[in-house]
């Protein structure tokens, strides 16, 4: 198959995985914009570069006119999660899409690799639209925590590095480090709790002095500059004192002036 065609074939499978991967991180912005958790983290994607179609088509036999046909992921997402429990989440939430099809689920977490690899994949049929009419396109999403992504990492360059002939010490210490890798992830779930509450107080207060930030730039436009450099003065002041709850207060009272003045609506 000429270098051409290759380029041709691949391109429906470029514009599935951009698509899938704006769709993820746009519930994962949607999620935080709405003050809520969201179980995704983060989100790549992927094309299978040609030298990998080959030599995973040679590996198992496959000719190379039906790699389309017998190959998975030639597409691939990967979402990242904080935290075991997210995956199950993340999981239901691809289930319930209504412009792709799941054609099959494997759990490498309840039932790991030989190697000790762990992750959900979910096998699906993304539509997409491209000049010659509608695809069904071929796509593997892979669902891990920062850790299982971490340990996949090392183990990918690993059986790149002895092409699949991974010596028996290196690994076995590599299924002791998954074994590792499990038990800080059940570490991280026993206190899933605190971390997420953490994480919320910090994007209020991260949201609360973009608010009080863009209130003082509005003011200054309506206001009396002097009196509103005079408030600039006492934020910078309380931000750095450090005290949380008197930073929301200001917060409070700079949006009631702000909204006696007409300033709140404002835009840049």
């Amino acid at each position: 198959m000429e270098l051409y065609a290759w380029r041709e074939k691949l391109a429906p499978y470029e514009l599935a995985v951009e698509e899938l991967v704006i769709k993820f991180r746009r519930m994962m912005s949607d999620y935080r914009a709405a003050g809520r958790y969201s179980p995704i983290e983060q989100v790549t994607g992927r094309v299978k570069t040609i030298a990998s179609m080959l030599d995973k088509a040679n590996r198992k036999g496959v000719e190379l006119e039906e790699i389309e046909e017998k190959i998975d992921d030639i597409a691939g997402i990967r979402i990242i999660c904080q935290f075991e429990e997210d995956i199950h989440s993340v999981v239901e939430i691809i289930r319930q899409m209504t412009d792709l099809e799941v054609v099959s689920e494997n759990d490498y977490i309840s039932h790991p690799k030989e190697s000790g690899y762990r992750s959900y994949h979910v096998n699906v049929l993304y539509h997409v639209q491209t000049i010659y009419g509608h695809r069904r396109i071929k796509a593997e999403i892979q669902i891990r925590t920062l850790a299982m992504n971490f340990w996949s990492i090392i183990e990918h360059s690993l059986q790149y590095k002895y092409n699949g002939a991974i010596p028996q010490e290196v690994g076995n210490r590599l299924w002791a480090s998954a074994r590792a890798v499990q038990r800080l992830d059940l570490e991280m779930a026993s206190i899933r709790g605190d971390v997420m509450d953490s994480q919320s107080l910090f994007r209020q207060d991260s949201g609360n002095v973009a608010d009080i930030l863009n209130n003082l730039q509005n003011l200054y436009r309506v206001a009396d500059k002097d009196a509103v450099l005079c408030i600039q003065r006492e934020f910078y002041e309380v931000y750095r004192q450090g005290d949380k709850e008197e930073l929301r207060e200001f917060g409070r009272k700079l949006d009631k002036l702000a909204a006696e003045k007409g300033a709140q609506k404002l835009r840049y």
